[in-house]
């Protein structure tokens, strides 16, 4: 959907083509795909997904299904005949709360699954004992082998805000200057905290998220101008340092990437790669700041649609970064909304495959033309109505049921098995015909003993792929795993070395092939 021939030229390691021409009557044409380990791209950080705003609530379900949810977005085991039992996330987001949740309907915000608890108390002291739902989400992500966990705030805590709410009044930022120190002590003291109530430490903490939007209400989040980001992040890098904490800071969650890139219809909140990172003049240049992360983070909402849209975006984002010496992309959130040129609406919640292909679409293009390190989910756990989730599950803050969806696998077909450490390489088409079909991205892993390819067939008729390796390595035996309408991450037969792969219509496949 993303992509015609004329991206082969990009050199992003893509070329989203279809099934050769002219196959003999009664066989399928066998698509080849080149991949080249000497052109390597970028190296992929983490899959992830965040607690918000469930996990206060399932945290505290009974054992038996919360433990069966942490392992569909957890787990890297595997069951009888090799059946993962999860998608092996690698990094888990833990929403920071603002006490909105304390405040009550005093918050204005009504929903009450949108409000979160605080660890600050009113009078300045720290209850650690708050949030214990996700605190027992946070420890079951650790106990099955997630090593990267993120912090994040979508508001200061009410204590520390301007109107005494966690929701900004007239889309002025909800932070005074005079109670930045106050912040970055905050954050320092919360992991900290956190750490001495869980054993882990976030590796990296994100003090404002999408500051472009207003916030006036719904959720917690206050907007912020650039130099009020800066201001920030400066002061809880130096907070986390004084306390000898190894937690980095991560700007800038980006409400949709057109703002990294452009001002657009927000004065003093967009051009944020060069505000931050690019500009080493500028006065909120955060490039030479210590405990800063050197990445950029932005949010894909609003730009995955239309193709030729989406693919301008991401092409100019990854040569803006790639510009950068030492910068890395984090596409930090994402989860389906409006705005998609009628391709696929934001509601109700489907729990098939065309949201899960639409996911995978949109997943491809971050990596494979953004060049994206990271790629990180909204809702793990949503109550909603919604293409936001990848488990849903009953409105009911005591117990309930819970329904896995085939968005929870198609974004498995990627993070079970493009681990932290793997580099993306240089994957393309050699046949031109049926151009969109077929979008496929390979990366070699950690140790390079492996090589993992991934095939999103979004079309209605199967396809065949034949892998050709460039260099002296050779591809060893294969292993495909398929999620289509009636399989989630299923095993295939083994493959020999140099059997061609065999693509369902409408699936996500990922191919695991021995290197040798």
């Amino acid at each position: 959907m993303f992509f015609s021939t004329q991206l082969s030229r990009l050199g992003f390691g893509l070329v989203a083509l279809g099934l050769a021409a002219g196959p003999a009557r009664g066989q399928q044409a066998i698509t080849t795909v080149r991949i080249d380990p000497a052109r390597p791209y970028q190296t992929i950080a983490n899959f992830a997904a965040s607690d918000a705003w469930s996990c206060q609530f399932v945290g505290q379900w009974p054992a038996a299904k919360k433990e069966a949810i942490a392992d569909l977005l957890f787990s890297t085991a595997a069951g009888p005949g090799g059946q993962p039992s999860g998608i092996g996330l690698s990094m888990w987001r833990f929403n920071i709360g603002a006490g909105s949740a304390e405040q009550g309907a005093g918050s204005d915000i009504k929903d009450e699954w949108r409000r979160a608890e605080s660890f600050l108390r009113p009078d300045g002291t720290y209850d650690f004992t708050r949030q214990a739902g996700q605190q027992w989400f946070l420890q079951a992500a650790h106990k099955r082998g997630v090593r990267q966990f993120l912090g994040f705030l979508n508001s200061p805590p009410v204590g520390l805000t301007i109107n005494g709410k966690a929701h900004a009044d007239q889309a002025q930022t909800n932070l005074a200057p005079a109670n930045y120190a106050a912040l970055g002590t905050y954050c320092a003291t919360v992991v900290a905290g956190v750490a001495q109530a869980t054993g882990i430490t976030f590796n990296y903490l994100s003090p404002l998220n999408e500051p472009q939007w207003d916030w006036n209400g719904g959720q917690e989040g206050t907007p912020a101008r650039n130099p009020e980001l800066a201001g920030v992040a400066r002061a809880v890098a130096t907070a986390l340092g004084q306390q000898h904490l190894p937690t980095r800071v991560l700007v800038t969650e980006a409400g949709k990437l057109t703002y990294l890139l452009e001002t657009a219809d927000k004065p003093g909140r967009g051009d944020q790669l060069a505000a931050f990172f690019g500009d080493k003049a500028a006065p909120t240049y955060l490039g030479a700041t210590p405990g800063v992360a050197p990445i950029i983070a932005g949010h894909s909402y609003f730009t995955t649609s239309p193709a030729a849209a989406a693919a301008v975006v991401r092409r100019q984002l990854a040569a803006r970064v790639a510009a950068v010496p030492g910068l890395s992309y984090w596409q930090s959130e994402y989860c389906i909304l409006g705005g998609n040129e009628g391709e696929i609406n934001g509601g109700p919640r489907d729990l098939g495959m065309a949201p899960a292909l639409y996911l995978a679409r949109t997943i491809h293009a971050d990596l494979a033309v953004g060049n994206a390190a990271a790629w990180q989910w909204w809702l793990a756990i949503s109550p909603y109505d919604y293409k936001d989730g990848l488990v849903y599950i009953d409105q009911n803050k005591a117990d309930g049921q819970f329904y896995p969806s085939k968005m929870l696998w198609a974004l498995g077909n990627y993070s079970r098995f493009v681990r932290p450490g793997a580099v993306r390489l240089h994957a393309q088409l050699a046949d031109s015909a049926r151009a969109g079909q077929l979008l496929v991205s390979a990366y070699q892993s950690p140790g390079g003993r492996q090589l993992v390819t991934v095939v999103v067939n979004d079309h209605d008729t199967p396809a065949t792929v034949q892998l050709v390796l460039a260099g002296r390595r050779r591809l060893g035996r294969s292993q495909a795993f398929v999620t289509s309408a009636t399989a989630n991450l299923q095993p295939g037969p083994a493959l020999a070395a140099g059997q061609p792969l065999a693509v369902a219509p409408r699936s996500i496949t990922t191919l695991v092939s021995e290197l040798r």
